[in-house]
């Protein structure tokens, strides 16, 4: 089935749109979701420098019936959300594709990927036309092999240390400040990011990569 990557817009009205487009230096990593008839329920990261404002407007937005946050760090809060406009959830309920965590929200956007068949994209489509999510397409491409290079761990914690600046010269993160900033042991960051790191070189060198058993991160 084709691999599909899509970018969508979050509608105005929603906290996750409103409240990222108002903080476009806001990350709103989307860890796990959940609706049902009436009401939405969200686990997300946020990570910006001054969270601490961030955390109190979500709290008092109109669609927000009540946040509480469970972890804090320096830069970063971990917030569960009740709100009574999971439209995104909706959408892809009705739609029967489920949406893969983690999501990540930058600016009132947010890239989906998927592998879809076309009757899938098409349901998709019309669910997110259905809700007033508008979308683009930005590739659709025929999956020639269901192995993938890096698990999405992996991925997820590469970006990260791309992102905060573990691979710039000089660093602007050591290990030990990644993997505070992330929530995870040391050692398992250092062990996560040496298996992408030897699947990524592997396939540069040889276009070979042997599969090697990936262990756990909870985000």
């Amino acid at each position: 089935m084709p691999y599909t990557k899509l970018t969508l817009t979050i509608p105005e009205g929603t906290w996750l749109g409103d409240l990222s487009r108002q903080h476009p230096d806001l990350r709103i990593r989307v860890l796990a979701a959940i609706a049902n008839d009436e009401a939405g329920f969200f686990r997300v990261e946020l990570l910006c420098d001054g969270v601490e404002p961030v955390v109190e407007k979500l709290a008092g937005m109109q669609s927000v019936v009540e946040t509480t946050v469970f972890e804090s760090a320096p830069k970063r809060r971990r917030v569960q959300v009740e709100t009574t406009q999971p439209v995104l959830l909706f959408a892809m309920q009705e739609s029967g594709v489920p949406l893969k965590m983690p999501l990540e929200v930058t600016d009132g956007e947010l890239t989906f990927e998927a592998t879809l068949s076309q009757c899938q994209l098409s349901k998709l489509s019309d669910s997110l036309d259905r809700f007033g999510i508008r979308y683009h397409i930005d590739c659709i491409q025929q999956e020639h092999s269901t192995e993938q290079l890096l698990t999405d761990r992996q991925k997820w914690l590469l970006h990260e240390a791309i992102e905060q600046g573990y691979y710039d010269t000089p660093r602007k993160v050591s290990l030990v400040e990644l993997s505070d900033n992330l929530g995870l042991a040391k050692s398992t960051c250092s062990e996560t990011l040496h298996r992408a790191e030897g699947r990524v070189l592997k396939q540069f060198v040889n276009g070979d990569c042997e599969h090697q058993p990936d262990i756990s991160i909870r985000a």
